[in-house]
């Protein structure tokens, strides 16, 4: 039984978001499905696990209903278990990226939407234009569009900290990309906001052009949250390039793994052959050694006869 992994998200006024969260619980249960939703008043945000017929019957279902008639749904294969459980929950956005700006709403200003074949067509042509990666930093370390401009910040939230980097493109053609586009619908508008004169969003993400062009143009593989980590189309092709790097070593790599010191779990690239034989992974020397030394603290803190010192 195959299963397929379903992203999409949409701006809209979800006027009882408690009630919105109630009805998407009962069908993804009816229909077995996994995965996160975040539901908010100004729309939802969704990446579900279901067998084929069951995807297919939620997305016939919701294309069903007033307003989402002309929502863009993404696929791509899935494992089924890509998802522990089903988490569908209320929040005040749909993606965490409070700018400082109460008045930034997508469905009143946002980059002009451009296609994938569009892209893909003033890649190849003499067209000046840059794009933007809006990804966070680690995400970004894995795959990205060949030429782009690789922002560093390690939440969303801190995009307003790398604007001076993108000063100098006030007055180019600037294209904002992001897996799957709804982190560009507000990055692209914060953009105008500040002045930028024209700004592009790549319309359904990084996904979408990696389908319709596999390994052209984005290099290395789509960080994606859930279980796989990494996707990517046709990746045993020839053509298809490794550009992460282990952070260690500096061999290529594209293996994930959380820094096991406690105090830090940064997601970081590191290749089998740097992995601890204890099966271990540190981010640096100084997490490593927190770690060797954390039950001496404690025991320092609590004392040999069990009393606070």
């Amino acid at each position: 039984m195959s299963h397929q992994i379903l992203l999409f998200y949409k701006y809209i006024d979800i006027p009882d978001t408690y009630e919105e969260r109630m009805i998407q619980t009962k069908k993804c249960k009816e229909l077995g499905l996994t995965g996160r939703m975040i539901i908010a008043f100004e729309g939802l945000n969704a990446t579900f696990e279901g067998t084929d017929e069951n995807i297919k019957l939620y997305c016939d279902w919701l294309i069903a209903r007033t307003g989402f008639e002309d929502i863009h749904l993404k696929f791509s294969q899935g494992t089924g278990q890509s998802f522990p459980k089903l988490s569908i929950k209320e929040r005040p956005e749909i993606v965490s990226a409070h700018l400082g700006r109460e008045d930034l709403d997508p469905r009143e200003t946002t980059g002009k939407y451009l296609t994938a074949e569009e892209l893909h067509e003033w890649i190849n042509s003499d067209k000046e234009f840059y794009i933007v990666d809006m990804r966070n930093d680690y995400e970004h370390s894995v795959g990205h569009f060949a030429g782009s401009i690789l922002p560093k910040f390690e939440n969303f939230r801190d995009l307003g900290k790398i604007l001076p980097e993108l000063e100098h493109l006030k007055d180019k053609t600037v294209v904002t990309v992001c897996t799957g586009g709804v982190r560009c619908e507000k990055a692209s508008g914060f953009l105008v906001k500040q002045g930028f004169k024209d700004i592009y969003q790549l319309f359904g993400g990084i996904v979408t052009y990696m389908e319709k062009y596999p390994n052209q143009d984005f290099k290395g593989k789509l960080y994606v949250f859930d279980q796989r980590i990494t996707m990517g189309f046709n990746v045993t092709a020839p053509e298809h390039e490794v550009i992460g790097r282990c952070q260690k070593c500096e061999a290529k790599s594209e293996r994930f793994v959380n820094c096991s010191y406690n105090g830090c779990h940064k997601h970081f690239i590191c290749c089998e052959n740097c992995a601890e034989t204890s099966g271990k992974s540190y981010c640096t020397t100084e997490c490593k050694y927190s770690d060797y030394y954390e039950p001496f603290r404690h025991q320092f803190r609590i004392g040999l006869l069990g009393k606070q010192v």
